[in-house]
């Protein structure tokens, strides 16, 4: 199955997490909420596949994505998880319009291979909207 999916991160308190080839980035204490898609129809690239390695313990995968080394940190959780099985790729309309509401974003996280600004953004509170 192909789509789209976001993640709702809570993270506990401040944290330097050096992000890839990013590097060591300052995260703030709150929400985050990452935008990300699997356009595959077998194997790892299907939504359900990429999620599930997402959800994973992250001391037995290989840190690859942007995504791995946030939720790699001890302070991270996911909070929320949601699907949007569909053969149209939403990943970048979705990032589009939260970065106009987000009070934050992390340049060039996990958009390397699109226009996007970001496809992480910051809440200090979670939006009612993703309640």
């Amino acid at each position: 199955m192909k789509g789209t999916y976001i993640i709702v991160i809570f993270l506990k308190k401040d944290s330097i997490i050096r992000i890839g080839a990013l590097g060591e980035i300052n995260f703030r204490e709150g929400y985050y909420i990452y935008v990300g898609s699997a356009m595959g129809t077998t194997g790892a690239t299907t939504i359900r596949n990429r999620v599930k390695r997402h959800v994973s313990d992250s001391l037995n995968k290989k840190v690859f994505w942007h995504i791995d080394y946030l939720l790699k940190c001890k302070d991270s959780s996911i909070n929320r998880l949601y699907l949007i099985p569909s053969p149209i790729k939403f990943e970048c309309v979705i990032a589009n319009d939260l970065l106009n509401c987000a009070e934050s974003f992390i340049q060039n996280f996990g958009s390397s291979d699109c226009k996007c600004k970001s496809h992480l953004f910051y809440f200090g509170e979670l939006p009612w909207y993703l309640l």
